[in-house]
């Protein structure tokens, strides 16, 4: 499926959690305001925003507050089932698409006119609202402006800037804080067991988002592509290395998106079969290919999704190499991202000063709102690397 409602898998240590707020990490002011308001209908608002950097543990915070709203005081049972997206009061979307689709938006503002069936609360939970277009963002007004009696909203999102301005003023907005680097190492260290030295740099490259962090430490291969991807960007100087490592870039971005999802999709295809009766080998009938055909079409917009995700933290590890060398050119070595380049990353901020990487990481904010317009990954990387070689924008 491309979005999920109530049967979104939860990390093992949400589900070992005795109590809801167990599972959060590094937030302790925002899980104290969430469990005054769940405690007290005095501090309650009907719709929350929760936003935060990637890795921030948004949607941990928002399955843990949707546990302590929809339970009783110590019905851990309850709680479980929350955390596990299994509970019958709780909805959750988190889109596996590129944006969330206005059909989704209407089942979840249909689902929310339900009371709830066992819990005190029911809790609409939106992992992904910033991936919301406009029409979608509007379906949900009228939900948010006149919600039913115990019926809760928690959207999620990197900033409030990333929705619209009639969301905002219609939800009460939590802020998360930014974790520190040595916070995020001692953390994937105790989950894994990674080599401290290890998750530190990995913590550091992942720029504190833990999810990344953890692949990083965890994956040897993933730590080679990206100190490849950033070696070959150094390497650029002309428009003959852009085109060539732009290829290179999709390529891995590719490689690495099917290797994200290639196994899972296989599941998804034999549990299909499996429940049609139909037997592996054997010819679809006729009647059932259709559903084949949707479920491939819904695997082909996830990989889209899980490509430009991919394209997009390339472009987030470049950002972190040409912000480390404005911050050298302006003599300041103490948060360096990338201390595994300085020699190159000095000898750049040496020859260009701060105006030609700056013109960079503008050049990568665009690229990133041009990819957001559905432009050819490739060609856009080609022009930004183009301006990394000239110091221009073509």
């Amino acid at each position: 499926m491309d979005a999920t409602v109530d049967a979104i898998p939860a990390g093992d240590r949400a589900m070992d959690a005795v109590a809801p707020w167990d599972a959060v990490w590094g937030q302790a002011e925002a899980v104290e305001v969430l469990r005054s308001a769940a405690a007290d209908p005095a501090a309650m608002t009907h719709a929350w925003l929760i936003t935060g950097p990637p890795g921030s543990g948004r949607s941990t915070l928002a399955y843990a507050f949707a546990a302590a709203l929809i339970a009783e005081p110590g019905d851990e049972a309850a709680m479980r089932q929350v955390l596990a997206r299994t509970h019958p009061d709780l909805t959750a979307l988190r889109t596996e698409q590129v944006i969330i689709r206005i059909d989704e938006a209407r089942k979840l503002v249909e689902r929310s006119s339900y009371a709830p069936s066992l819990g005190r609360h029911r809790v609409i939970v939106v992992e992904d609202a910033d991936r919301m277009a406009e029409r979608t963002s509007n379906v949900l007004l009228k939900a948010l402006e006149e919600p039913p009696d115990h019926t809760v909203w928690v959207l999620c999102a990197p900033s409030d800037a990333d929705l619209l301005p009639t969301i905002r003023s219609r939800v009460r907005t939590l802020r998360l804080r930014d974790p520190e680097v040595e916070d995020v190492a001692r953390l994937i260290v105790q989950r894994t067991g990674a080599d401290p030295g290890v998750a530190e740099q990995s913590a550091r490259h992942a720029q504190r988002h833990i999810g990344m962090a953890q692949r990083l430490a965890t994956d040897v291969a993933a730590r080679a592509r990206r100190e490849q991807t950033l070696r070959a960007a150094l390497g650029v100087r002309g428009v003959g290395d852009a085109v060539e490592v732009a290829a290179q870039i999709v390529h891995a971005a590719t490689d690495d998106a099917k290797a994200l999802t290639a196994e899972r999709d296989e599941a998804e295809r034999a549990d299909l079969r499996r429940t049609l009766g139909v037997a592996e080998g054997a010819a679809l009938p006729p009647a059932v290919r259709s559903q084949l055909s949707a479920l491939e079409d819904e695997q082909k917009r996830r990989a889209t999704r899980s490509l430009r995700d991919g394209i997009d933290r390339v472009l987030t590890d470049l950002q972190s190499m040409y912000r480390d060398v404005v911050m050298l050119a302006f003599g300041r070595e103490a948060d360096m991202i990338n201390r595994e380049l300085e020699p190159e990353l000095r000898a750049l901020a040496d020859a260009w000063g701060p105006r030609r990487p700056l013109v960079i990481l503008d050049r990568i904010a665009e690229t990133r709102r041009n990819l957001e317009q559905n432009v050819n990954p490739t060609l856009a990387l080609e022009s930004l690397l183009v301006t990394v070689a000239s110091g221009r924008t073509p």
